[in-house]
């Protein structure tokens, strides 16, 4: 299970965030996603942690915490969901319609 950190400020980097999240275990892992365009940080993340109650204390402790400027969300992350397939098209043409001329 994974950890999300939300309302980061644009200046985080994987390893200021491990550094807070290390005050309450050992860090797997830290994702910070960025805009597939700009690149930039989208102002989230996800931090996995060693155990469960590494996890909870991490959670208690963060929620609400004000971090360089801004409060955080810190919650249990949610499964992904699945959006379907993309572009939205039916058949070859586009709107599930025949086309007859």
């Amino acid at each position: 299970m994974s950890i999300y950190v939300g309302n980061l400020s644009y200046e985080v980097t994987q390893d200021t965030l491990t550094a807070v999240f290390a005050e309450y275990g050992s860090v797997k892992r830290v994702q910070l996603p960025t805009d597939r365009e700009t690149g930039q940080l989208r102002g989230f993340g996800f931090v996995e942690m060693g155990t469960d109650a590494e996890e909870t204390a991490a959670i208690d402790a963060l929620d609400g915490a004000e971090w360089m400027g801004r409060n955080l969300k810190v919650n249990k992350a949610k499964p992904r969901e699945d959006r379907g397939s993309s572009g939205g098209r039916r058949g070859n043409n586009g709107g599930g319609y025949s086309q007859r001329y």
